[in-house]
């Protein structure tokens, strides 16, 4: 009986691979013929790298600066969004009603309005307004090369960086207000009789929050934290409005200026999936690895 539910398993699995298969097979078909597409993957490469003759090395070309533009967006906008929801996700967990309210409001603003409207709001009001007051293009044109090249290769180039750093603030916003409610749903997941105990042993709430709350809290969220750094990964393409030459911008670009339509986009469809598939890989490791450890 086990040995025939395991060959209904793999038959049926065969027919889920066949069906996939007949459906790609009949997609390409559709291109080929019904569209008359004329594939020319050929071209692809030059548009990674390029041979520079003045400076007679290969440096980067489009598609190879929006990976870069969309890695430094997704590394800052996971720092930064980690720390704005693990901040309001202790306030939402907080006994003060105040913070509470703050908390909550910060969310379900973030949650009903599109990222869209976030975005451009963050870059005409902030963007636009605060940041160029600060003279940070100017302190970078003054700065000594070294450090210039140092926060060329972390964050944009002068000319871009008001416009980046405005991209960074709306991502980490947004995406902040979801691992808000992960950290809280953590946090509120822990047992309140560990906390008794703890108080009883003379620990202060930061004591608990940073030995006991905060660990376990970790461990149980770490799926849907994950999730959620994809996701940020993948709405980072979101910035392409205010034109940061993230890769779905490049991609646009490039779109249009070769009419390599399927090539392109099936491109950026296998870099973006380059850059989130390792984090569920490593989160499967780290899940494993934790779970050992607990055990």
């Amino acid at each position: 009986m086990h040995q025939s539910k395991r060959t209904r398993l793999r038959v049926s699995d065969g027919v889920i691979l066949g069906v996939c298969l007949a459906v790609l097979v009949y997609f390409v078909y559709q291109i080929n013929v019904g569209m008359g597409y004329e594939w020319a993957w050929e071209k692809i490469p030059q548009f990674f790298f390029r041979y520079d003759a003045e400076q007679g090395e290969w440096v980067s070309n489009m598609i190879m600066r929006g990976v870069y533009n969309t890695l430094r967006l997704s590394f800052w906008g996971i720092i930064l969004a980690s720390f704005f929801g693990t901040v309001m996700g202790i306030c939402r967990s907080s006994r003060r009603l105040f913070f509470r309210l703050v908390s909550g409001t910060y969310v379900e603003l973030m949650r009903n309005i599109p990222p869209l409207v976030i975005i451009y709001i963050v870059y005409f009001f902030i963007g636009d307004q605060i940041l160029p007051g600060l003279g940070l293009a100017d302190f970078l044109n003054q700065a000594p090369e070294f450090m210039q090249k140092l926060l060329v290769f972390f964050f944009a180039e002068p000319h871009l960086l008001t416009s980046f750093l405005a991209a960074i603030l709306t991502i980490s916003i947004f995406e902040g207000a979801y691992i808000t409610e992960i950290v809280r749903s953590g946090i509120q997941s822990i047992d309140r009789g560990q906390l008794e105990a703890a108080s009883a042993l003379g620990m202060s709430k930061a004591q608990q929050l940073h030995h006991i709350i905060l660990p376990q809290a970790f461990q149980r969220i770490l799926p849907p934290l994950t999730g959620q750094f994809i996701a940020l990964i993948k709405d980072s393409s979101i910035v392409s409005v205010i034109s940061i030459p993230e890769l779905t911008f490049q991609g646009t670009e490039l779109m249009a200026g070769t009419l390599l339509t399927m090539e392109i986009w099936i491109t950026i469809t296998a870099l973006y999936l380059g850059m989130t598939l390792p984090c569920s890989l490593l989160t499967e490791r780290l899940e494993i690895a934790m779970s050992k450890h607990r055990g």
